[in-house]
């Protein structure tokens, strides 16, 4: 059978001499094809080294939302792509110790559009979240009547947080509890509601001296206010008092504050000043039967620790649970909540109860880069700072012409906030200062005008950092960098809480070479999706149990 002749066009490029099958129709020798044994980009650098020259940057395409935007692209993560443990990662802010970093940025992008907090935000689709994001407070086992007074003093709260779902129960149960939650997921309401249930069982008995039935400490006067605030309408309601009781105004304040009439069922207090009405055996805890340390890390650090011991020695926490359940004679229901675990705490607490009676409460996102919140991270030099803070809050008001939202700006000294409030009355721009070296009449009532929306700037120090209600913020500004990762979570947290109408952002001023390693540990957990760390995340083994003396 005869061949049929190849068309003429496939024969034009078999004979061509430069065609893609060169040397198939000849006689010739073949040339082999190339062989990729050496990645491009490597093969630059490769070239460029021996040289002596830059190595070049290959340019890769990341399409998609990104997890990491840097401002050299070459540093940016996709949302998608995680860094495994052990992986090398490409930190932005790597070089930032040098000089020649200054004016480079990054930022940690918004990956969440719901506060994390919100029962089914993290995994919509789950079973158990689904249960969960139709629970309300009627399942948690409170009585109507709290129900009603729910209703009443917060109408917006329709159904509880995560650590309210899991809080709530054991503490209507008796329980001791330990509880660590991030910033702004609602842990004064999971304490309040328990709180004011069971003082309702629980007849007022006859002494000589005011003596609360609960008790509330916290670490300052700003965070006393809104606990007071926050439970004083639930306990009106449930026919209970609510009385606030701060320190700097000394013992004559002390006095007044105590012999208002009728006597408080819940006592909300800082250290130092409840300190002084013992001493002075202005107070007794005889009937107390429900303590809270709210901010507990705050309160177990060297400042408050000794005050704190005193005050635990003076109050009869139940030892054993058994002690807890007893009805003809109750001992005192001990809670801890903060947003770190505070060092230490088991071993203060093997002093006055066994540990083995505790209930413990950890968020899964607990230490943790808030995922729902952007965060901006700027390598300046110092001088450089006021300009760029003076920038920023010009191009707000007229970005946002109407309401700009409310502005927190961080400083690590109350020095520095003096200084800056001089620059921004020059600048024409109104603002509030809050730092602790103000005196107390002083101090009284700053923040809560802040929050009425009075003015949109504060300029404060880390006492605005812990606790304190923000819903209303929409931008944190660390002109200071905070000296430990603690402090930036709860500076963080001050955006993105339960309730808050926007996410919010953070801006961070990244200036000193001890600054850029807190940014390059944040960063890295932000690549990783892991933990902050250095943070304690559990309880150490307890020393032998000690009597309190004093």
């Amino acid at each position: 059978m005869a061949l049929r002749a190849p068309p003429r066009l496939l024969l034009l490029l078999l004979r061509a001499p430069g065609g893609p099958c060169r040397g198939l129709a000849s006689e010739g020798p073949q040339e082999p094809l190339p062989v990729i044994r050496v990645p491009r980009p490597l093969e630059l650098r490769r070239g460029a080294g021996a040289r002596g020259g830059p190595a070049p940057r290959a340019a890769v395409v990341r399409p998609g939302p990104l997890l990491i935007a840097a401002r050299r692209p070459e540093f940016s993560q996709p949302a998608r792509l995680t860094l495994g443990r052990w992986e090398r990662a490409p930190l932005a802010s790597r070089g930032w110790k040098h000089r020649r970093s200054r004016g480079d940025h990054f930022s940690i992008e918004r990956t969440h559009r719901r506060v994390p907090a919100l029962p089914g935000a993290e995994a919509e689709g789950a079973a158990e979240h689904e249960e969960e994001a139709g629970a309300g407070f009627v399942e948690l086992g409170l009585q109507p009547r709290v129900l009603e007074a729910l209703q009443q003093a917060a109408p917006a709260v329709a159904r509880p947080t995560w650590v309210q779902l899991r809080a709530v129960p054991p503490l209507l149960r008796g329980r001791h509890l330990l509880c660590a939650a991030e910033t702004g997921s609602g842990k004064t309401l999971s304490y309040v509601l328990p709180l004011l249930q069971r003082l309702l069982g629980r007849p007022r008995l006859a002494a000589s001296c005011p003596s609360p039935r609960a008790l509330v400490l916290v670490p300052s006067r700003e965070l006393a206010e809104q606990v007071r605030a926050v439970a004083g309408p639930l306990a009106r309601a449930l026919e209970l008092h609510v009385r606030e009781m701060g320190g700097g105004r000394g013992m004559g304040s002390v006095r007044r504050q105590l012999s208002l009439h009728p006597p408080a069922d819940v006592l909300v207090a800082t250290p130092g000043a409840l300190w002084k009405a013992l001493k002075g055996r202005l107070l007794s805890l005889e009937q107390l039967c429900f303590l809270v340390l709210d901010e507990a890390d705050t309160l177990l650090d060297q400042s408050f620790l000794e005050l704190v011991e005193y005050i635990l020695g003076k109050s009869p926490i139940a030892e054993h649970r058994a002690e807890l359940e007893d009805s003809f004679n109750p001992r005192t229901q001990l809670v801890l909540v903060g947003a770190t675990f505070p060092e230490g705490v088991g071993e203060l607490l093997s002093k006055v109860t066994d540990l083995g009676s505790l209930t413990t409460i950890t968020s899964p996102r607990l230490h943790c880069i808030m995922p729902h919140v952007r965060q901006k991270f700027l390598r300046l030099k110092g001088s450089e700072k006021v300009t760029e803070l003076v920038e920023t809050l010009k191009r707000r008001r007229v970005d946002q012409p109407g309401s700009p939202g409310a502005v927190l700006v961080f400083c690590n000294s109350a020095s520095t906030v003096n200084w800056l409030g001089y620059i921004l009355e020059d600048h024409k721009i109104q603002h509030l200062r809050l730092q602790g070296q103000m005196p107390a009449a002083m101090r009284a009532g700053i923040f809560q005008s802040f929050q009425k929306g009075t003015r949109d700037v504060l300029l404060c120090t880390d006492i605005a950092s812990r606790g304190l209600d923000s819903t209303r913020v929409e931008l944190v500004i660390n002109y200071d960098f905070p000296p430990t990762l603690q402090d930036y979570i709860h500076r963080a947290g001050r955006v993105g809480r339960v309730g808050s109408e926007v996410l919010g952002s953070v801006l961070s001023f990244v200036t000193h070479r001890w600054d850029v390693e807190l940014v390059q540990k944040i960063e890295l957990a932000a690549r990783r999706r892991r933990s902050l760390p250095g943070i304690k995340t559990s309880l150490t083994e307890p020393l032998p149990p000690m009597e309190l003396t004093g």
